[in-house]
């Protein structure tokens, strides 16, 4: 099947992305986020941040959480495209929330063969918030790496770097049993459950090691099927986080090119300089041209499921290329007081640098993409 025009982004797609940004202007302006997450600029404070409790329960009731939940299970089943574009709002207001990782769950949940399945779908439907507890202390995604065992029907290990670990209110885990890695569903709070806080540098999301002794749990894919699973759902993972990165990174030109236009030097604007406007509109290309890769690979996911890998590697890796100068070029165009808590930049900043790490970078990422296309080579 070949991609359709515009990468199926028709209208109730375009219709979702301008109620988004509407919703996240008027409900979370930057100026409130900034009081509700950077309140404290103490380093040695709580290592528990808050988030936007209200606008996600607003999020549940709207029916954004059950976007990517397929039809056959209760949930709107919208096209991929559709779900990013919500994500690319979401990431452009820095929201403070599980959303990613609910929406990231869901597309996990989609590829996995246990009844739990059926269960964690509907309790997404009612409003909770699942988040992925898969990764080591050395924060690897092969399945294989897992800290987390099963037996006897009980979880133990520790899970690292569990995204809105604090914000969920269940888990997905890989653990190793007897006879393969498996995917098992745990309610954060079932006995025997434990979370400590990571003290990260982006103020708008949680993170967390979640630790399990004896937690008993619900198969969501058979041992033996775990790492499949986690292949099935890797693009949609890698689509939905650069899609997050290139809303944020939306933000950082929109607010930067209209500092440029009011501060003056030298009897100028900051963008009168070619030194200020060049890098400017460099920035807005690697912007288009990740945002493109990010749509292309969504839409991948339905159309082109065979290369829905690819197309997502590159979109992370542009994605992580446009974060990471978008950064330099925000704070360092804000002049003095672009490091400043006061200043909003460094809200972006830390985001996206936190985004970069997390599923890989854009050197990671190119990496595997070479990888994927020597292999497919070699069996060509």
């Amino acid at each position: 099947m070949s991609q359709p025009n515009n990468f199926g982004f028709g209208e109730e797609e375009q219709m979702l992305a301008d109620a988004a940004a509407r919703y996240f202007a008027e409900q979370l302006p930057v100026d409130q986020l900034h009081k509700l997450v950077a309140d404290n600029p103490d380093p040695h404070r709580d290592k528990h941040s808050p988030w936007a409790e209200a606008q996600w329960r607003e999020m549940v009731e709207l029916g954004w959480t059950q976007l990517a939940v397929p039809e056959d299970a209760g949930g709107l089943g919208m096209p991929a495209v559709g779900v990013a574009g919500l994500m690319e709002q979401a990431g452009r207001a820095a929201f403070p929330g599980p959303l990613l990782s609910t929406l990231c769950s869901t597309y996990v949940l989609a590829h996995c063969n246990g009844e739990g399945a059926v269960a964690a779908f509907e309790a997404i439907i009612e409003g909770h918030a699942i988040t992925l507890a898969m990764t080591d202390q050395y924060g690897s995604w092969n399945a294989a790496d897992t800290d987390v065992s099963y037996a006897d029907g009980s979880l133990n290990g520790t899970a690292c770097f569990v995204q809105d670990a604090n914000r969920s209110d269940s888990f997905i885990v890989s653990a190793r049993g007897p006879n393969g890695i498996g995917l098992y569903w745990v309610s954060k709070g079932a006995a025997g459950v434990a979370i400590a806080c990571d003290a990260i540098v982006d103020l708008t999301r949680d993170q967390a090691r979640v630790s399990f002794s004896d937690v008993s749990a619900v198969e969501l894919s058979a041992q033996g099927t775990g790492q499949e699973v986690l292949d099935s759902a890797r693009p949609a993972l890698l689509m939905l986080l650069a899609a997050d990165m290139v809303g944020a990174a939306e933000w950082q030109l929109q607010t930067t090119v209209e500092y440029a236009g009011t501060r003056e030097q030298f009897g100028h604007s900051l963008g009168f300089f070619q030194a200020v406007k060049h890098p400017l509109v460099d920035l807005m290309i690697m912007i288009d041209h990740a945002k493109s890769l990010v749509y292309n690979a969504a839409c991948a996911l339905d159309t082109e499921p065979e290369n829905a890998l690819q197309f997502a590697l590159m979109a992370q890796s542009a994605a992580c290329d446009a974060a990471a100068y978008g950064c330099s070029r925000s704070v360092q165009y804000h002049g003095g007081i672009g490091f400043t808590w006061e200043c909003y930049v460094h809200l972006y900043f830390k985001r996206q640098k936190h985004s970069e790490m997390w599923l890989g970078d854009g050197a990671y990422q190119r990496e595997q993409l070479a990888q994927l296309l020597i292999e497919d080579r070699s069996i060509a």
